[in-house]
């Protein structure tokens, strides 16, 4: 039975939207194809001849590598990607059967998209951005914050002088460098506490009264981490370093607290709690948090930072409460997290996944101080609603609360002898993070284990085989398949067929790489700037992301306004038929991008 023209356009999204007039200029330039089943429609790399809608029948939908991506009905449509792009096919679609197909030509597609902006959104497979202004302080790159090029002067300069220069330049700061390594900062406060009030003589060198090695942040922090920083160690002046260079300076002044007040609230609280129970009752107020930087526009991956943030506050608090309570700890003890937390990931919903590292120098007997230590901090995050990790990687497993040669030892026979349990764990441990304690426990550690994990070939080999173990919920039905049976039915994933396939995909171009980010987004991001994918694969692959994201974000969010509890199960009939298409769009790209790995090239073309 054939389908009335007019009658597909007139109910299908966005062609719905446009007037009838618009609808009938779009039938009357657009060809009806009648396709054999086993036909080609069209090869990976052909020129695209339009945008394809199916009226009847089923088409295949394959890669560069002929894996199957998707099988899709009537009603889809295909061809987007390759006219949105460089107009040649980013896939192959091939009739699984008999098919009667509707081609709007590519010269009336682009026209359409130039014309209405809802129309080329639609097939841009993105979510509408939101504007950001100033009041967006969370989202801004710090670069956009600093002060580039600070005042800056030698540590032999005397106070007279760089109170003058303070004084010149109306500024509430001096950076105090070697050459252009930042070694030093000096404010109006340390001259009237330090200098003045102790009288110290004017030709008194300005290093004499200087803050040494100060918390600095790095040309990739963003506003969150301004906020997060000055709330939780009372700083107001932060200076921004690429390596040891000095680049730029933030201070209270270059900040408005609109978007991230409520966050930084949190934080500045949280540093200042007394008790677990203070911790607890702080952490509660997550899930609104939550809704509200959903409400208000917020990019996924600043609401899962600001989120984390507070967990990585909360944990800091924690060890401090576990010193108190046990004493000084016999030695140098690094505590990291790993997991969402270590990628700074943390949504509504998270567990623990954490570890100690101890300095080589502690004895075994001096040891046993971190067990009830770090029972104390975990029994405290699981209080504070981060529950215990259901395969045990925590710091109270004494297999995770080794000295740093073990570690070393570690990850030099998963790397070495990856069987399965193997991948497992440096999966998960290459994600680690320092949270608190002596960080230079972690200084080399990393660097060394990603150097040793990118010179085995065997080892990345079967890292890739693992990282494809997480299937995209892709399917039969409107090209999406949800869980079949038990609690969750009827839904999909978006952990774990979701958002978990392309961490894993982040964390083999980090390896290949040697890419020291954690992030999930900055990990795809300095891939497609090293060229370890295509500049192209590397952009569908954050927008399918960034959409998967913020679309599991959006579904916990509706949650909590629900008086419900956050979960990762989205039931696909709750979207609109704009989101299902464009889930299905990511999700497609997604297994592209797997199958490249696969075959691997790890890139897009």
């Amino acid at each position: 039975m054939t389908i009335d023209r007019p009658t597909i356009l007139s109910y299908l999204h966005p062609y719905d939207a446009l007037s009838t007039d618009v609808r009938r200029e779009i039938l009357e330039q657009s060809d009806q194809i009648d396709v054999a089943r086993g036909q080609r429609i069209y090869s990976f790399g052909d020129p695209m001849k339009g945008l394809y809608i199916i009226r009847s029948g089923q088409v295949s939908i394959t890669d560069a590598h002929g894996a199957r991506l998707s099988l899709l009905n009537r009603e889809n449509s295909f061809g987007e990607r390759g006219l949105m792009r460089d107009g040649r096919a980013a896939t192959t679609a091939t009739a699984d059967e008999d098919c009667s197909l509707l081609c709007i030509p590519a010269p009336l597609f682009r026209d359409l998209c130039a014309r209405y902006d809802f129309f080329q959104r639609f097939f841009e497979r993105k979510r509408p951005t939101v504007s950001s202004s100033p009041a967006d302080v969370a989202n801004v790159p710090v670069s956009a914050l600093m002060a580039a090029n600070p005042a800056a002067c030698p540590e032999t300069m005397p106070l007279t002088q760089a109170a003058r220069m303070m004084r010149d330049k109306r500024i509430s700061c001096l950076c105090i460098v070697s050459g252009s390594r930042l070694t030093g900062i000096v404010t109006l406060r340390d001259i009237v506490n330090k200098a003045v009030a102790e009288d110290l003589p004017k030709d008194t060198p300005v290093s004499a009264i200087m803050s040494p090695t100060p918390r600095v942040l790095t040309p990739s922090a963003i506003g969150s981490d301004v906020l997060r920083m000055m709330m939780e160690h009372r700083l107001g002046h932060l200076p921004v370093v690429s390596g040891d260079r000095l680049i730029g300076m933030v201070t209270q002044t270059d900040l408005t607290r609109y978007q991230a007040s409520n966050a930084a609230s949190l934080v500045a609280q949280a540093a200042q709690a007394t008790s677990v129970e203070a911790l607890a009752r702080l952490t509660q107020r997550i899930p609104k948090l939550l809704v509200h930087l959903v409400a208000t526009g917020n990019r996924h991956d600043t609401i899962t930072r600001l989120i984390t943030d507070i967990a990585d506050v909360v944990t800091r608090r924690l060890l401090s409460m576990a010193e108190d309570k046990f004493g000084p700890p016999p030695g140098r003890y690094l505590w990291a997290a790993c997991g969402s937390q270590g990628r700074q990931e943390q949504t509504g919903l998270s567990d623990q996944d954490n570890c100690l590292i101890l300095a080589d120098d502690i004895s075994p007997a001096q040891r046993s101080y971190f067990q009830p230590f770090a029972q104390f901090v975990c029994d405290g995050l699981a209080a504070c609603g981060y529950v215990y990790c259901p395969g045990d990687m925590m710091a109270t497993n004494p297999r995770w609360q080794q000295p740093l040669s073990v570690w070393r030892e570690y990850f030099q026979g998963w790397i070495a002898s990856p069987v399965k349990e193997a991948q497992m764990l440096a999966s998960v441990m290459f994600d680690l993070r320092p949270i608190g304690g002596d960080e230079t426990l972690f200084d080399d550690l990393q660097a060394e284990t990603l150097g040793g994990a990118a010179a085995n070939s065997i080892f990345t080999a079967h890292m890739a085989t693992n990282a494809l173990t997480h299937a995209t919920p892709l399917g039969l039905l409107r090209g999406l398949t949800t869980i079949r049976a038990g609690e969750h039915r009827n839904t999909i994933d978006t952990k774990l067929n979701g958002v978990i396939p392309v961490v894993d995909l982040g964390r083999m171009y980090a390896l290949q790489g040697r890419l020291p980010q954690l992030n999930t987004r900055a990990r795809l991001s300095a891939a497609r700037a090293a060229g370890i994918i295509s500049a192209s694969g590397g952009s569908d692959l954050l927008d399918a992301y960034d959409f998967v994201a913020q679309t599991r974000l959006d579904h916990q969010a509706n949650l909590i306004k629900g008086g419900k509890a956050a979960d990762n199960f989205l039931p696909p009939a709750t979207l609109s038929g704009f989101e299902r298409s464009h889930l299905r769009d990511a999700f497609v790209v997604i297994k592209t991008m797997q199958s490249a790995l696969m075959q691997g090239r790890g890139v897009l073309t």
